[in-house]
């Protein structure tokens, strides 16, 4: 790497973004000494983010589809703060080709996929054909253009129960499963009225319900010359509502000789659409250890960082990096590259736990736990007011061991130690999971938390509110808690970073 050019990286990066990802992205290109400028809407203009960086641009008033959803406005922001280089993080419009083309256009440096590969991989059934032509398994499912009529033959085909899927979307939106032909027309209308809802687009198709399949993805990375490459996998299979809210790296299902077929296929499919930067390919994990293309997220990963943690590296670092030109790094791809350790992610969310419906309310108390191999990324802190028109997550958890028992072990107690008054969250559902049967001995799949839905007890009848000196001396720390928010102004943190010796967040170029 020594005979390479140096690198012609952006001085002013605009991060299209809000809440933990800001602060994350920022967080990396202030060590690499690039001035950060973020974005607000006006009901945002108190946002932890707007702390981590150097300077500010608002995108005015309005909802997310007026502010973080216009690309106009944030082009017109990056202008205004003369910027070079734009950063969409993850969600809004992170993988929205159009606004890729806008910042290109623009004269702006792209730190995203390209134009062409978020358009190739945003269909599902578009993506679905590229990758059979590319050699890479995909689930038994429909074909495109088919009639209400052949779906069903189709279904009685590929075996029911089956799943109707919106082609332009994800997290579960339009999804339902059908056990019965005489129900499946039903579904499909349901499912395009959702799709169009959700993503103006109203194309369905069927896919086979594999029973009892874990959701395992692969981290890629693609140059501008051509290299590709995989950072092994993460496990995501524990999941409420077709999304995921605890993650594992390396998956207790996978061996050297399957992680290694999963990794050839997942760069094979980057390569088929010519990927350039930081990517995720999705893959169900059937019972008989058959792997399946799911698909392909265009964007960095609200669970990047168990990748960081198990490989030393700074995911984006290596986004800003490629983005300006640089090669995969040649540790990435003649297996010098290792996973070491075990981490586990956990999202803490701003829901009901049962019914994993959104909640709002005023943060009172936020500690969080620290330690060795303790890591949490968050947007929010003690006095910050939660809305519900932006995702529920507030922060992520992640921690880190020499192997998956500590992982979990120490996982537990970093979550009994954090402690969050003013807002309902998912930490107990959280918790319950961490002591599920199924995902100690690592034999669990995408039902996980059905499973322990299904044999949770009613609350036992002399249980109630926690006690009162239980509340007195959780609002004790309140004062605490906020001075500490206020001296760090909401900061998303890296508890113990550098204590756990199996921590060792090195450049990402490590070993090139």
């Amino acid at each position: 790497m020594s005979t390479q050019p140096p690198l012609r990286l952006p001085k002013r990066l605009l991060i299209a973004n809000r809440g933990e990802i800001a602060i994350r992205v920022a967080r990396t290109a202030r060590e690499m000494g690039i001035a950060t400028i973020g974005v607000y809407s006006e009901s945002d203009a108190g946002a932890a983010h707007l702390a981590h960086v150097d300077d500010a641009e608002p995108l005015g008033n309005g909802g997310p589809s007026e502010t973080y959803l216009s690309s106009d406005r944030l082009i017109a922001a990056a202008r205004a703060a003369r910027a070079d280089a734009v950063h969409p993080g993850y969600g809004f419009l992170s993988e929205n080709a159009a606004f890729a083309r806008a910042v290109e256009g623009a004269g702006l440096l792209w730190i995203g996929a390209p134009p062409g590969a978020i358009e190739a991989m945003g269909g599902k059934l578009a993506a679905r054909a590229l990758m059979e032509e590319a050699g890479v398994p995909v689930v038994p499912g429909s074909p495109r253009g088919a009639s209400d009529r052949e779906l069903v033959e189709e279904a009685r085909r590929i075996g029911f129960p089956v799943l109707v899927k919106a082609s332009a979307g994800g997290g579960g939106k339009g999804m339902s499963r059908v056990e019965r032909p005489e129900d499946l027309p039903a579904a499909l209308d349901e499912g395009r009225r959702l799709a169009q809802a959700a993503f103006s687009d109203g194309t369905v198709y069927l896919e086979r319900l594999l029973e009892g399949a874990r959701h395992v993805e692969i981290q890629v990375f693609g140059d501008r010359l051509g290299g590709a490459a995989h950072l092994f996998e993460r496990e995501c299979s524990v999941q409420r509502r077709h999304q995921k809210i605890v993650e594992e790296s390396p998956s207790p299902a996978l061996d050297a000789a399957l992680r290694d077929a999963m990794g050839t296929a997942a760069v094979a499919a980057a390569r088929a659409v010519g990927y350039v930067g930081a990517g995720t390919v999705e893959f169900l994990l059937d019972a008989s250890r058959r792997f399946y293309f799911l698909e392909m997220n265009t964007r960095l990963q609200v669970e990047h960082p168990i990748t960081e943690a198990t490989t030393g590296l700074d995911l984006v670092r290596a986004q800003i990096e490629i983005a300006s030109g640089a090669p995969i790094p040649r540790a990435w791809t003649d297996g010098t590259l290792s996973q070491r350790g075990h981490a586990v992610e956990l999202r803490l969310y701003a829901e009901d736990p049962v019914e994993f419906l959104p909640r709002s309310g005023r943060v009172h108390v936020w500690r969080e736990p620290a330690g060795p191999g303790v890591r949490v990324d968050a947007g929010v802190a003690a006095g910050t007011s939660v809305g519900v028109e932006y995702d529920p997550l507030l922060a992520k958890l992640v921690v880190h061991a020499a192997d998956r028992g500590a992982a979990i072990a120490r996982a537990r107690r970093a979550l009994s130690e954090w402690i969050v008054l003013g807002v309902e969250t998912n930490a107990a559902l959280l918790a319950e999971v961490l002591e599920a049967p199924e995902f100690v001995s690592g034999a669990y799949s995408t039902d996980l938390v059905e499973r322990i839905r299904s044999r949770a007890k009613e609350p036992d009848s002399e249980s109630g509110p926690p006690d009162a000196a239980w509340i007195a001396a959780a609002l004790a720390l309140s004062s605490a808690a906020s001075a500490t928010s206020s001296a760090r102004s909401g900061a998303s943190t890296v508890s113990g970073a550098g204590a756990d010796p199996w921590d060792d967040h090195s450049a990402w170029r490590a070993g090139a």
